[in-house]
């Protein structure tokens, strides 16, 4: 949670595949000319329980005058400072180049554990020939073979070993909030409404918050902890360094929350952005709640409200269960009712369901709708449990897993909701065959 990895080399090495290997995905281009990856990719990855997220960047070209590789040259630097760790991928058929070098030398002068990847190493017999040039770097080298999954589990296992075991946060009562959104939505003020006093920069200019900022608030011997996140720019509104650091420090925030508070400007429509960050909120299960700042400048009459969360909800429709407050910072309008909303989706993000309501739950479920045929299998259910909060997973046994449509499971997932509540927090399902 929060770990994250950058992937670093000159182009046309194999990063783009290792990339997809590592996320199991095939969501980054690859293609045998150099350059396809112009700008960083971000996936989540597991190995053995262990999560990260991956930064694929484009080649580095160290020398080269061309804007468009000097750009990619920026975008490898601002990866590894983000990074928790860097692979930093060579290419063993060609040996050593003058770019590899270069790199090499740049990432010597950060402090962040790096390892160097040498790609395209097929057969272990000559792995030798492919390693030689590579050893003047001085430290180890991890044959891969990106392409095939040669050796990529012995590189996982030492990249992957700092990541803690943070299971002991569950544990924790109290409840961590990512306020998130787009530059200039209002989050800083959002959170100052909260604390009834300016703890934090506010201005009218995009990307104020730079950081990832933790406050602790007391409210009637309830605790918070709230996360001040730096807006998430679209990749082409982004200029500055910092502006761009922010992207990862949001995705660090929001690993580290229990609910996001999703700041959207009302006087805005809803953007391809907003979209991406509620899409990061659901991908980490974590739970939502829709703030529609700045709601005193929208000229208003009697269904101007219902209107708009019926806007809200067909736009954002993958976060359908995260609440709606309309409110201003500015005024205070209904800041009070935030902390109140929290509490309830925080209830819910904890709530555990006994095994044997579950079991009835599923009896009725399954009498309501049998489980059609899928994949010429008819899946037979034997019983349910919640093996987990935070956010709230169920369990399902089950004959064939595989017989079991994707329609079904959203329609066990729909009678969860309708049945236990669960507002504002997403419902994980699994099936198990027996």
């Amino acid at each position: 949670m929060g770990f994250i990895i950058a992937i670093v080399g000159r182009p046309n090495v194999g990063k783009s595949r290792l990339f997809n290997r590592l996320i199991d995905a095939d969501v980054a281009i690859v293609h045998d000319e150099e350059g396809v990856t112009r700008d960083r990719q971000y996936g989540d990855g597991n190995w053995y329980e262990r999560n990260y997220t991956v930064i694929d960047t484009g080649g580095f070209v160290p020398q080269s005058d061309d804007p468009i590789l000097t750009q990619m040259r920026n975008q490898v630097q601002l990866a590894i400072d983000e990074a928790d760790a860097i692979v930093f991928v060579v290419d063993g058929r060609d040996g050593m180049v003058a770019a590899d070098e270069d790199i090499h030398a740049m990432l010597r002068k950060t402090d962040k554990p790096t390892f160097c990847a040498v790609n395209k190493v097929d057969t272990w017999t000559d792995q030798d020939k492919y390693l030689l040039d590579f050893y003047k770097f001085g430290e180890t080298l991890y044959p891969i073979s990106a392409e095939h999954g040669m050796g990529i589990e012995t590189l996982m296992d030492n990249v992957t070993e700092p990541i803690e075991d943070l299971d002991a946060l569950e544990e924790e009562t109290f409840a961590r909030l990512a306020v998130v959104g787009k530059p200039n939505a209002g989050k800083s003020s959002i959170i100052n409404a909260l604390l009834g006093k300016d703890r934090l920069l506010t201005s009218d200019v995009a990307g104020t918050t730079r950081d990832a900022i933790d406050t602790r608030l007391e409210v009637d011997d309830k605790e918070y902890l709230i996360i001040d996140t730096a807006g998430i720019r679209r990749k082409k509104s982004i200029t500055h360094k910092l502006e761009e650091f922010a992207v990862v420090q949001a995705i660090r925030s929001i690993d580290r929350a229990d609910i996001a508070l999703l700041v959207l400007d009302a006087t805005q429509e809803v953007s391809r952005q907003d979209k991406r960050i509620a899409s990061v909120v659901q991908n980490r299960g974590k739970g939502c709640i829709i703030l529609v700042n700045k709601w005193d400048l929208v000229e208003k009459t009697g269904e101007t409200a219902g209107e708009f969360a019926k806007y809200l909800r067909h736009e954002l429709q993958f976060v359908s269960y995260a609440p709606i407050l309309f409110t201003s910072a500015l005024t205070g309008k209904r800041v009070h009712k935030i902390l109140g909303t929290v509490d309830t989706v925080f209830e819910q993000f904890i709530r555990r369901i006994p095994t044997a309501e579950v079991n009835r739950f599923l009896e009725q479920a399954v009498a309501r709708h049998s489980p059609p045929t899928y994949a010429n299998k008819r899946p037979n259910f034997f019983y349910a449990t919640q093996v987990a909060t935070r956010p709230p997973a169920f369990m399902f046994s089950v004959n064939s897993a595989s017989a079991v449509a994707p329609s079904y499971r959203k329609y066990l997932s729909n009678q969860i909701r309708e049945t236990y509540g669960f507002e504002g927090v997403p419902i994980k399902t699994v099936m198990r065959k027996r």
